[in-house]
């Protein structure tokens, strides 16, 4: 197996299995999860909304034909991590290296999804 598919494979799982379990996070610890995105200043009735579309993100970038929507599937977790930084940067808590770590994870399986598949 070549450099780049060890890369791709290696992000992309990295980067699900934490999608996943923030994803599961959401739905089984709600209540301090509502905590966090008030203290954030986003609305608690993203959190059902958001862990799906987590979900569906990650289910769409595994899947194996390459289209618009695993395209829409990138962008959608990039806004997310993006805003998740900022949000965490100007609350100061210390928690932007969660999102960095996501954001960078993302970059680097969607710059290599066009060489390997």
């Amino acid at each position: 197996m070549d450099t780049q598919k060890i890369i791709y494979w290696s992000s992309t799982a990295l980067l699900s299995i934490m999608m996943l379990g923030s994803a599961t996070f959401y739905f089984v610890d709600t209540e301090e999860v509502a905590k966090e995105f008030t203290k954030l200043g986003f609305p608690t009735y993203l959190i059902f909304p958001l862990a799906t579309a987590k979900i569906l993100a990650i289910i769409m970038i595994w899947r194996a034909r390459p289209n618009k929507i695993v395209d829409w599937a990138y962008a959608g977790l990039f806004f997310n991590f993006s805003l998740a930084a900022l949000a965490h940067c100007y609350a100061q808590d210390g928690d932007t290296g969660g999102a960095l770590v996501a954001l960078s994870l993302l970059l680097i399986s969607y710059l290599y999804k066009n060489k390997v598949r």
